[in-house]
């Protein structure tokens, strides 16, 4: 009995022993709670390769507080067809602050909080996904343009917080979805503000533009020009005109989230960029403007660095 007993007390003597040397091994590799920056089982932080890209832009999302500057109007201009002054710009902007929040609410990273986002694109990949449940359990659910729900819950989930757009794709809000504004030139910004009050007026655009929606006035958010500039530039090596709303959409959720999950990126395999909602009649279609062959690329790269996790059917 007595050899028992001292068995036991040299097993748990041997385990404490170990267990301490190797929490001080793996204190360095796992620094405490309140000295992470959240709460997620894996942070972004500056030490990631990709994460590196993130610091270098500190404003995604316009404010009154912010001033355009002329270079980076410049190069945004040129991707309208007509071309308008910057003082329109900064007067067009200006309205839009009297009517909208003046800055972004956009939560702050805890180290006792692991904000969770899904990022749902609209790849005909999604069907019979069943990732609905998934994209649901995230904290934040953005999704992108014409993206629908109703009909595809088990595959794209029920639940949005941001939904993406511009007046060409834009669509009816409930009173809890933030419209998050991806302008594309300065006609955007001023359907911004006539859509949501009087009704939407001005000229037309390459489609048919919605003249009013229902969205909640104080839950509007617009992308900074600049963003979009960044985006280009820095992530896509300045490859192709511009970058997609999908893929400025991802890269917005690295700024604002801890922890990244994306959903419905990337052609069918026949090469076509066609939506989980609709049957695809042209099956030549491509990607336009902007690079989706190079910003796919770079998804399955963030994912196979761990900055990311893409989900594929």
């Amino acid at each position: 009995m007595m050899r028992s007993k001292a068995g036991v007390l040299i097993f748990l003597l041997c385990v404490t022993v170990v267990c301490v040397f190797w929490r001080r091994d793996i204190s360095s590799y796992f620094p405490p709670e309140d000295e992470r920056p959240c709460a997620c089982d894996r942070c972004l932080s500056e030490d990631e390769p990709f994460m590196q890209h993130i610091c270098k832009f500190a404003e995604p999302f316009l404010s009154v507080n912010h001033n355009l500057s002329e270079d980076n109007f410049n190069w945004w201009k040129s991707l309208q067809v007509r071309g308008q002054t910057f003082s329109t710009y900064k007067e067009t902007v200006k309205r839009i602050f009297s009517m909208f929040p003046t800055s972004a609410e956009v939560e702050a990273s805890r180290p006792d909080r692991c904000r969770t986002c899904a990022v749902v694109g609209n790849s005909v990949n999604l069907k019979k996904s069943h990732y609905g449940p998934l994209i649901d359990f995230q904290d934040i659910v953005i999704r992108i343009n014409q993206a629908r729900t109703k009909g595809f819950e088990a595959d794209v989930g029920t639940r949005t917080t941001h939904h993406v757009m511009y007046p060409e794709s834009a669509v009816d809000l409930d009173n809890t979805t933030r419209l998050v504004l991806f302008p594309f030139k300065i006609l955007d910004l001023q359907w911004l503000t006539q859509a949501l009050s009087t009704g939407f007026s001005g000229r037309r655009s390459y489609s048919p533009i919605k003249s009013k929606i229902k969205a909640n006035k104080d839950l509007v958010m617009v992308l900074n020009p600049a963003f979009m500039r960044y985006v280009h530039e820095v992530w896509l090596r300045k490859k192709g005109h511009y970058p997609s709303t999908g893929f400025m959409a991802l890269v917005l959720a690295l700024h604002i989230c801890d922890e990244v999950h994306v959903f419905g990126y990337g052609a069918d395999s026949d090469g076509n960029w066609s939506h989980y909602w609709e049957e695809l009649k042209n099956k030549r279609l491509r990607t336009g403007g902007h690079p989706g062959d190079v910003e796919y690329a770079m998804i399955q790269e963030l994912d196979q660095h761990q900055t990311l996790t893409f989900y594929r059917r």
